[in-house]
């Protein structure tokens, strides 16, 4: 391809670039992107503020909170469950009443027609000199009363608010939205896996320079190094965390080191497989870290 070959619009072939860029300039179609290192956050970064840790906790998927952020998460999520199940708590009554109703107005029926069939046997003398009148009389006065009612009707119907037809949920023949009952589980925001307090393990990191306050750690590139060997930390080193005593090393030192005897290296505390968790951390921006790098947005498709 040329050197203006991207911005020929003479050729007769419509290429994938001019494709690319009229559909980005439509508002149609599915968008990608490739993330940068800018827009990928660092591994000792909470997975809900996305800002370094004051007081780090981790759950046994390997994801980092911010304490504070995950209970509030957590106590949220819980109020919203309650919320939930009061309204299907309500709509089961109101379907257990509804059943109720329906019940019993199958039995006034039955009633009332065990009533009629009972009357039907017993015949009683007709007045042949005042039974045309009063047919006459209750036909008008019904006739009178009908009409009264049509109109009461009409009237209070008009007056009600009437549906909104453009709305589907409001159309006559819509039926309510049944309410499923909710699970009571609190799941974790980044993986879906059930999440409780008593799961979430402190860590500690251990800082490159222990004689720097936090202000000024932060604003450092490497600023945590490995409880055992020393090494820098940072998303492109993978790591672990050990449940017992929370220190942060790296997986080569769990590999080489701590996996032989299965000991804390800081506490001292037998292991187990369970106890070494590996941390999620974010990608460096090369495709070799092993991290999703693409951002997709969903728009309509335009059919033919």
């Amino acid at each position: 391809m040329t050197r203006h070959g991207k911005n020929c619009t003479a050729g007769a072939v419509y290429t994938y670039h001019e494709k690319r860029k009229d559909t980005a300039a439509s508002g149609y179609g599915t968008q990608s992107v490739r993330l940068g290192k800018d827009a990928i956050k660092d591994f000792d970064c909470c997975c809900l503020s996305l800002q370094p840790c004051r007081d780090p906790v981790v759950t046994e998927d390997g994801y980092l909170y911010e304490k504070e952020a995950i209970l509030q998460y957590i106590l949220h999520q819980k109020t919203e469950i309650a919320k939930k199940m009061k309204a299907y708590e309500k709509q089961k009554q109101a379907l257990k009443s509804e059943g109720q109703l329906e019940s019993k107005s199958e039995e006034r029926e039955r009633a009332e027609k065990f009533k009629q069939r009972e009357n039907n046997i017993v015949s009683k003398p007709i007045n042949p000199f005042t039974s045309g009148k009063t047919k006459d009389d209750g036909s008008q006065n019904g006739s009178a009363s009908s009409s009264s009612s049509d109109t009461s009707a009409g009237e209070s119907s008009s007056s009600s608010a009437l549906p909104s037809f453009w709305i589907p949920s409001l159309t006559p023949e819509a039926k309510p939205t049944m309410l499923k009952k909710p699970s009571k589980t609190v799941l974790c925001p980044m993986s879906g896996c059930p999440l409780k307090m008593s799961d979430l393990i402190s860590v500690r990191f251990t800082p490159l320079d222990p004689s720097l306050d936090r202000v000024a750690l932060l604003t450092r590139q490497d600023r945590y190094v490995c409880a055992v060997t020393k090494d820098t930390l940072g998303n492109s080193v993978p790591s672990a965390v050990l449940r017992p005593s929370g220190a942060v090393v790296t997986m080569e030192c769990v590999e080489k080191l701590i996996r032989k005897d299965m000991i804390d290296p800081v506490t001292g505390d037998k292991l187990k497989e369970k106890d070494i968790i590996p941390l999620q951390r974010g990608g460096t921006g090369f495709a070799g870290s092993g991290v999703d790098l693409k951002a997709k947005e969903a728009r309509p498709v335009m059919q033919a």
